[in-house]
């Protein structure tokens, strides 16, 4: 992949869950306070081969792209408001874009619920394509050190790697110090790491229209709104605060956490929310909203 005169096909595989991460980072934190686009990533992929590679523009084209993470269930994700209806709009976006989804379903593990064996699907998917010959190229959006023996096995192969990664922090408001970083081993076996938080940075800096284009338009800000959301209903409140029902401990939220007037609500009201961390690393609940009877379907299960 050293002449100008090479096409170059290339293979794009997404750790949904780190591409999720970055994408929130720059719609809730970052001032840009807009979604990663799917569409503005492929263009500056192509962008960023050609000039690495030496290739025309023209002559890099992606000719396969995947996109790995853990799902809830159906019905798990009824019961987190509009979390199906989300999804499925994802899923055509990730569709329109050409982009093959891989799900595994989250497991329950210690009352938490976590991804288990997607990074060792995507593993598989990648050098599975590279071994065959399909790309000459594999661009990777990941950030585990799970990926190293990926990353080696596809080097010996002689494909070489493109890495983008992210590393950025904040403190939320509850003031847990969040920090999400790619893997330096990762980073010293890929061919070409992009430090992305910094060319989106300097490029925005600089009104780079590849750069620009990496994020949705305001009118299409792909749930821009969206956050992984539960549903249960009020157990107690007091002066300035209340307890949510939700297995194995109640979770407490406090009146500025309330979408809406606090005074409003009652005991056994119905009620949407989100769960985070407090100083204490305790579960409490955020974004609470009061829902309407008529927004629940005839078969939502309230009981916890």
């Amino acid at each position: 992949m050293n002449s100008i005169n090479t096409s170059c096909r290339i293979g794009v595989f997404y750790d949904g869950n780190f591409l999720l991460h970055a994408s929130n980072y720059y719609n809730y934190i970052h001032p840009e306070k807009k979604r990663l686009s799917l569409n503005g990533l492929h263009q500056f992929i192509r962008h960023r081969v050609a000039q690495e590679a030496n290739c025309e523009l023209i002559k890099c084209q992606i000719s396969t792209a995947h996109y790995f993470r853990g799902r809830l269930n159906a019905s798990d994700a009824a019961m987190r408001g509009n979390q199906l209806y989300n999804d499925r709009v994802f899923d055509d976006i990730l569709m329109s874009k050409g982009i093959n989804t891989h799900y595994l379903p989250l497991r329950n593990v210690q009352g938490r619920r976590e991804e288990r064996g997607v990074d060792v699907w995507l593993a598989l998917e990648a050098y599975e394509l590279a071994y065959k010959g399909a790309v000459d190229i594999i661009v990777l959006i990941v950030s585990d050190t799970d990926y190293t023996p990926l990353l080696r096995k596809i080097r010996a192969l002689g494909i070489p790697i493109m890495l983008l990664s992210w590393e950025f922090e904040y403190v939320t408001d509850d003031n847990v110090r969040m920090v999400t970083k790619t893997s330096h081993e990762l980073l010293s076996l890929a061919t070409y790491p992009i430090a992305m938080h910094d060319v989106i940075d300097q490029g925005l800096e600089q009104n780079d229209p590849v750069v620009r284009n990496l994020f949705v338009s305001s009118d299409n800000n792909y749930l821009s709104n969206s956050r992984y959301t539960e549903i249960s209903e009020i157990l107690s409140l007091k002066n300035g605060f209340g307890f949510i029902k939700y297995p194995n401990n109640n979770l407490f939220f406090h009146s500025q956490d309330v979408e809406g007037d606090f005074n409003d609500l009652e005991v056994g009201d119905t009620v949407e929310f989100t769960i985070e961390k407090n100083q204490q690393r305790q579960d409490v609940a955020k974004h609470v909203r009061k829902v309407d009877p008529y927004e629940l379907s005839d078969d939502t299960d309230l009981d916890m």
